[in-house]
């Protein structure tokens, strides 16, 4: 047997993706906390640029460089403390050189892609079906956080997540490519409309643009036929978890609430069990 067709066996596949994904995790918390300051400094550069004046010095910063550090020391994180979800329990959750605590956000990033991973290889096995969901999933959890962190999604993670979406289904892999293009013309433009339309009545915004592009994203993956389903559990999703901040965290009604982390998860719902639910509980309502 060869080395391919071992991996490929499915009771191998999916303990390997776990493995890659909790690795995969780990880069995504580098992701989460690096890319919305690089498109800071981008956007800095820029308009000092726009302005006629020189952009302001700054060291290299980007995904690699520089190596990773703790914020509060800047003690850099060696190979041996950056292994997934092992490094942050042995220690407890707190920096070796000044003992901040570690967020549990970082385990829980990295358990979350290496789980998903690990069941999308069980769920469609070694087709390229279980590495585009894993990509996907992987994706919307960067997504995701960053939106959660800073009401930010960024083009740099729903643009090409969109353009993959459509190279997947090229060869029909998730849905037809008919579907895939209606689908991220419907997902773009149904989030534009209710956009317009609330501020129109309102005078306020009631989402960002990065939301527009995401359900595109979404629709270019799943298909047109599938946004309804994504729309309705993220409303649902969004007012469970609104609800729930509310009355656990105080959280205020004027304080405003990003949507790509509740689209996140309705994707990957949609991308898993979408069908099921369709075929089992939507003839219930109706």
């Amino acid at each position: 047997m060869t080395a391919l067709g071992w991996v490929a066996q499915p009771a191998v596949f999916p303990w390997i993706a776990l493995v890659l994904g909790l690795c995969i995790g780990s880069f995504l918390n580098v992701v989460i906390h690096r890319l919305p300051k690089m498109l800071d400094r981008e956007w800095r550069t820029q308009c000092a640029e726009l302005e006629g004046r020189e952009p302001p010095a700054a060291e290299r910063y980007n995904l690699v460089v520089p190596r990773s550090r703790c914020p509060s020391c800047a003690r850099p994180i060696s190979a041996l403390e950056n292994v997934p979800l092992i490094s942050w329990a042995a220690l407890r959750g707190k920096c070796a050189g000044c003992g901040t605590r570690i967020s549990l956000r970082y385990p829980l990033v990295e358990l979350t892609a290496g789980l998903f991973a690990g069941y999308a290889a069980w769920r469609f096995g070694f087709t390229p079906a279980a590495f585009g969901a894993m990509l996907l999933v992987w994706t919307l959890l960067a997504a995701g956080v960053i939106d959660l962190d800073t009401q930010l999604l960024p083009d740099d993670l729903t643009l090409p997540l969109l353009w993959a979406g459509l190279l997947f289904n090229l060869f029909g892999t998730f849905v037809t490519l008919k579907s895939a293009v209606v689908g991220a013309m419907v997902g773009y433009l149904a989030l534009w409309l209710i956009y317009w339309t609330f501020k129109l009545t309102t005078g306020k915004e009631g989402m960002g643009y990065g939301d527009f592009k995401l359900l595109a994203a979404l629709g270019a993956w799943l298909g047109w036929q599938a946004l309804p389903l994504i729309i309705l559990l993220s409303s649902v999703v969004g007012a469970l978890i609104g609800v729930g901040l509310m009355v656990f965290t105080r959280h205020g009604r004027e304080t405003p609430i990003p949507f790509g982390p509740y689209l996140a998860i309705a994707g990957v719902i949609g991308l898993f069990w979408g069908a099921e639910i369709v075929r089992r509980w939507l003839p219930l309502l109706g």
